[in-house]
């Protein structure tokens, strides 16, 4: 399979060096303003790019009819537009906050144990998240996703960046510390105990994997889809 990256930061050469491991070519290298190879004969695209740029990535791949996973955050206010391209251009998308197998099951341990909490109010949520000193956004797109998962299953409307007084928002503590690939902890506090649940990544391995696995399975398909389509969670 012949792929193309889009940014080649620490993320870019991880998924370079795993995706040769797997038998596969990267055949175009996009980063910033340097162009590498030939973006038109690939097979699929990967993108971890940075916020400003993911948006114009995404669609050039659906006008060049390449399926495109993405990786990069901090871009979602165009998200509904890039699904509706996608369909218009009959084009294959993958966004995910995070590609992590562990962490995508992380996600679903979320939704249960926030179905589970909604039933006792003497329980307050709340999420926090470290990464390395990089990290453009804050809160991270994991944090947020972790977020909209609680939301659907409690009764809480919203989410807010450190310290909140609204009981329906869920604080989100956002930390930057030189070198963590990334560390997410959901939990419950009342005044008698605490119930915690925590995704810690060792390194950068898991997320370009997961994206390499998403990029393998979306090859030849058609549609916008998510991990829980590739891991069929």
């Amino acid at each position: 399979m012949k792929i193309a990256l889009f940014g080649y930061g620490k993320m870019g050469k991880t998924i370079e060096r795993l995706a040769m491991e797997r038998g596969h070519e990267i055949c175009a290298k996009i980063h910033r303003e340097s162009i590498e190879g030939l973006l038109e004969s690939a097979d699929v695209a990967i993108d971890f790019s940075i916020p400003s740029e993911a948006f114009n990535n995404i669609n050039t791949c659906f006008n060049l009819k390449i399926p495109i996973v993405s990786g990069t955050t901090g871009w979602l206010d165009k998200f509904e537009e890039a699904k509706a391209n996608c369909i218009k251009e009959n084009g294959a998308f993958i966004y995910a906050s995070n590609f992590s197998l562990g962490v995508n099951l992380f996600f679903e341990l979320n939704k249960q144990l926030a179905k589970m909490m909604a039933r006792f109010d003497v329980y307050d949520v709340q999420l926090e998240e470290i990464h390395h000193t990089q990290k453009l956004d804050a809160p991270s797109g994991t944090a947020i996703s972790l977020a909209e998962g609680i939301i659907a299953h409690s009764s809480k409307d919203n989410w807010a960046l450190d310290v909140t007084k609204n009981k329906n928002e869920i604080p989100i503590v956002a930390k930057r510390i030189d070198k963590v690939p990334g560390t997410h902890t959901v939990a419950y506090n009342s005044l008698v105990d605490e119930i915690e649940i925590k995704h810690t990544a060792k390194n950068r391995d898991g997320f370009a994997l997961g994206a390499i696995i998403a990029a393998e399975w979306l090859q030849h398909k058609h549609g916008v889809y998510t991990m829980k389509d590739v891991l069929d969670l």
